[in-house]
């Protein structure tokens, strides 16, 4: 026999279903059936991940060539075993088929393959951004200290990982792997976002980085950089239209000094130089230097 209690909180719990089966619910999923990305399985995919592109530093310590290349081997086995699951269920929350779809397993077979293809030129690209952070920081005591402590090397580490699978179109995973890297450093670089070689980021906290942002070769950013949007065009609803080019173009070069906020689709000309603080919506020429102006009209 059912208590009060009991009563009370299966009357709650029929209340909070019945949205799923509601067919204007945000909360609505189109295959209820399939259970979503997880998101604990997708960070461990990408710290299986970190572990192979930076050999001994995290993960299992190789001893050895051989040893390394045991566990480097290991780590991309499970790696790809799980991004293949975690894709097929990605796929499957924005399929319309209500049978067991064969499909998305093939496509999220073939997507976590071709991924792999990818890491050796990940792993070129982020060697690159520790020896610019490390050449960058006069704190720096070696680059191993870049890779093991600093915050600006692991969230362009997830970034790097996100844009290939961006970039091949999966769903929702590119987001909750930069999100993850978000939470832990306090910098917020979108995955859609395109980062050329040696790129540092000097502290980090509050950079944010949006979707359609470009970045050059050998660009730095410093702490409280914002590459955002100045603006969204509205559909005929009023609802901001995705997918339009809204956010920056950096430059080769340039370097963003603390606090500095870029809005739109502006142009940041090859080496040039933002101070801190600034205020930029308009797009500047190679080489410029743009200071704030200070109390008297000096810059």
């Amino acid at each position: 026999m059912r208590t009060q209690k009991e009563d009370h909180l299966r009357s709650i719990a029929q209340e909070l279903s019945k949205d799923l089966d509601d067919g204007v619910s945000p909360l609505r999923r189109k295959r209820p059936e399939e259970p979503l990305p997880s998101r604990a399985q997708a960070i461990e995919a990408v710290e299986l991940l970190r572990s192979a592109l930076f050999p001994g530093f995290f993960g299992a310590e190789e001893s050895g060539p051989e040893s390394a290349l045991y566990h480097v081997g290991a780590s991309l086995d499970s790696a790809q075993r799980i991004l293949t699951e975690q894709i097929r269920r990605a796929l499957c929350l924005f399929c319309d088929t209500r049978t067991p779809c064969e499909e998305c397993r093939d496509k999220s077979s073939g997507a976590a393959a071709f991924f792999m293809r990818t890491l050796p030129n990940i792993r070129k690209l982020l060697a690159g951004d520790v020896q610019a952070a490390y050449e960058g920081d006069p704190a720096a005591t070696c680059p191993a200290e870049t890779i093991f402590c600093y915050p600006g090397i692991l969230a362009i580490t997830y970034q790097r990982i996100a844009h290939e699978l961006y970039e091949l179109k999966v769903p929702l995973l590119p987001r909750m792997i930069t999100e993850h890297a978000h939470s832990l450093t306090g910098i917020d670089i979108h995955p859609g976002a395109k980062i050329g070689p040696r790129f540092f980021i000097d502290h980090g906290t509050g950079v944010v980085i949006g979707e359609t942002t470009t970045i050059g070769s050998n660009v730095r950013l410093y702490q409280g950089v914002t590459l955002g949007a100045k603006s969204f065009p509205l559909d005929k609803d009023g609802n901001p239209i995705k997918g339009v080019k809204r956010h920056p173009d950096v430059e080769d070069g340039v370097i963003i000094y603390a606090g500095a906020t870029i809005l739109g689709t502006v142009t940041i000309g090859k080496g040039s130089t933002v101070g801190g603080n600034v205020w930029l919506t308009d797009s500047v020429a190679p080489g410029s230097k743009i200071l704030q102006v200070q109390p008297g009209g000096k810059s």
